[in-house]
Formats: C-alpha cells, sequence, structure tokens
C-alpha cells in the first residue's frame, strides 16, 4: 500500500525515511522530531512532534501505539493509546506520551529524557468498515454474559 508522506523541516532526514524494520512487522516507528531534549516525569503528559504528515489511503486508519520497550523499561505510555488518526486529518503526527509508573521495583524513577531522534512510538495502519446503526428494542441473539461489564469473569 502506497502512503505519501511529507517530512517538515525539523524532521532530521539522517534518521531516515520512515520503514519497516522487518518485512514481517505491523507497526514502524515514530521519531521525535525536535532539537532539544524533553522531559517526562512520573505523571506527566507531553504532546511529541514527529515531524512528518501522511496521506491515510481511504479505509484505513493509522493507529499510534506504545512501544513495548519504553513501556516495560520506563513507564511510558500513550495517553489515549491506541490514537487514532483518521483520513481527513493531514497535519503533523504528534504523540500524546506519558511517564505511567515508577520502576517495577516501586522505586522512584528520575524523570524520562526524550533524546531528539529517539523512537517513541508505533504506526500501524488499520482496514475498518463503517457501521450502519439500527435502534432496536432488543437483541436478536442472547449472550451468556448479557450486561454484565467489568468483571463480569469473577475479577471483581
Amino acid at each position: 500500500m502506497e502512503v505519501p508522506i511529507i517530512y517538515l523541516d525539523h524532521y532530521n532526514r539522517e534518521w531516515g525515511d520512515m520503514h519497516y524494520k522487518h518485512d514481517t512487522d505491523a507497526g514502524f516507528d515514530f521519531r521525535y522530531a525536535g532539537d532539544v531534549p524533553l522531559t517526562l516525569a512520573f505523571g506527566d503528559r507531553l504532546i511529541v512532534p514527529t515531524g512528518i504528515k501522511v496521506s491515510i489511503p481511504q479505509g484505513f486508519e493509522l493507529q499510534v501505539r506504545p512501544r513495548s520497550g519504553l513501556a516495560a523499561k520506563e513507564g511510558i505510555g500513550i495517553v489515549n493509546a491506541p490514537g487514532t488518526i483518521d483520513k481527513a486529518y493531514q497535519g503533523e503526527i504528534k504523540v500524546m506520551l506519558t511517564k505511567l509508573s515508577k520502576s517495577l521495583d516501586g522505586v522512584e524513577d528520575p524523570p524520562f529524557v526524550i533524546e531528539p531522534g529517539m523512537r517513541i512510538a508505533q504506526g500501524v495502519f488499520s482496514e475498518f468498515v463503517q457501521a450502519d446503526f439500527k435502534v432496536v428494542e432488543t437483541f436478536e441473539e442472547k449472550s451468556s454474559r448479557g450486561d454484565k461489564g467489568l468483571g463480569s469473569t469473577g475479577l471483581f
């Protein structure tokens, strides 16, 4: 699938063009496109620029997802994970990062520093369908779960 891309002036082309690291990967990396380090402390949120714009094909969305290594090692996540970018949006892709936790051993971590060019998130193109909503009084098919919500399998 061909996806038109625009590199903005603050994207350092020395980082290389957008690509998949392996030919079997579903996701590709977004980098922080800035010229000064950013600091992210526990509980903070930052909107981080990537320096790119893409034209998303009809029938697809671009999902912005956390990188598992940053999540496991540093507690870094994405506020609205996965973030959805629709075809109609043609601006710079930005990632809403947060530091969700302390270290795995419970000790307070120092703030996380996001260096220029650092890989901060993953992008995955996902095909979708739009629903045609139909108002009904009851559902034709009943499930064993019914309206049991959170914890319906015994968690709560």
